[in-house]
C-alpha cells in the first residue's frame, strides 16, 4: 500500500471516529431541509397575500434552499473541527511525525473530508428541493425545468466549498475558537450587513457566500451582479484556493 493510501485510510478513520464532526453533517441536513420546508410551506399558505411584483419574480427553486443560510454554519463547523481537532488535542505532532510530508498530509485530509461533505451536501440540496417543491403545491418547479438541475447541483457544490474554505482558514488559524470567532459572525452577520448597505453592496457581491449562492437562483433577482451562476462559483473557488494555499503555507513553515 502506498503512502498516500495509508494516509487516506488514516484520515478517514480520524473523521469517522469523532462523533462531533459527523453530528455537524447530520445537523446540516436536518437544519437545512427542515427550515427550507418550513419556509416553503409558509410561502404556499401565504401566496394570496403576495404582491404582483413578488409573484412575478418568485423563484420556487431558490426558496427551497432557504435553509442553506443556516445550514451552512454546520458545514463551516465541520470544516473547522476536521482540522482544529488535531491541534487542540496535540495529535498533530503525531500525525506530522508519521507523515513528515506535510503537503501529503494536508491533501489527504482535505480529499477525505471533501468527498464525505460532497455526498452529504448533494443529499441536502436534492432533499431540500424535493421537500420544498412538494410543499409549494401548484407553485412548484420541476427538476427538468430550465436551470433547476443546475441549481440543485450548484447547491451541493456551494455547501461543499463552504466546508473546504473553512478547512483552509483553520489551517491558517490552527485554533477552533479563533476560527469559529471569525467565520461564524462573518457569514451569519457581517456578509449580510455589507450586502445590505448601498456603499458596500458592490464589494460584498464578491464575498464567497454571496457569489457562490448565485448558482442556486433560477429566476435572477440580482441583475446588477456582473457574473452568472457559474461565474459566482468560480469566484468562490478562488476564495477557497486562496484559503488552502495560505493554509499550506502555514502548515509547511510553522512547527506543530
Amino acid at each position: 500500500m502506498s503512502t498516500a493510501s495509508r494516509v487516506l485510510n488514516s484520515e478517514w478513520t480520524k473523521i469517522t471516529s469523532v462523533r462531533s464532526t459527523l453530528w455537524t453533517l447530520v445537523t446540516a441536513l436536518v437544519v437545512t431541509v427542515g427550515l427550507s420546508a418550513l419556509i416553503c410551506g409558509f410561502t404556499n399558505a401565504q401566496w394570496d397575500q403576495l404582491s404582483a411584483q413578488e409573484r412575478a419574480t418568485f423563484d420556487p427553486t431558490y426558496i427551497s434552499f432557504s435553509g442553506m443560510g443556516l445550514g451552512q454554519l454546520a458545514m463551516i463547523a465541520f470544516g473547522v473541527l476536521v482540522v482544529s481537532g488535531e491541534y487542540s488535542t496535540g495529535m498533530i505532532r503525531s500525525s506530522l511525525a508519521a507523515v513528515p510530508q506535510r503537503g501529503v498530509l494536508m491533501v489527504c485530509k482535505v480529499t477525505v473530508a471533501v468527498l464525505l461533505v460532497l455526498v452529504v451536501s448533494m443529499v441536502i440540496s436534492l432533499s431540500s428541493f424535493l421537500v420544498g417543491q412538494a410543499l409549494l403545491g401548484e407553485h412548484r418547479a420541476q427538476l427538468g425545468d430550465p436551470g433547476v438541475l443546475r441549481a440543485v447541483v450548484g447547491g451541493g457544490l456551494y455547501m461543499t466549498l463552504m466546508a473546504l474554505f473553512s478547512m483552509g482558514l483553520t489551517f491558517v488559524l490552527r485554533s477552533p475558537l479563533l476560527a469559529f470567532a471569525i467565520l461564524m459572525p462573518f457569514f451569519f452577520l457581517v456578509s449580510n450587513i455589507l450586502g445590505g448597505v448601498e456603499a458596500t453592496k458592490k464589494v460584498a457581491q464578491y464575498l464567497p457566500d454571496q457569489a457562490g449562492s448565485r448558482v442556486m437562483e433560477v429566476v435572477a433577482t440580482t441583475g446588477d451582479r456582473p457574473y452568472g451562476p457559474w461565474g459566482g462559483i468560480a469566484i468562490m473557488l478562488l476564495w477557497v484556493a486562496a484559503a488552502l494555499v495560505a493554509g499550506y503555507g502555514v502548515l509547511r513553515t510553522r512547527d506543530a
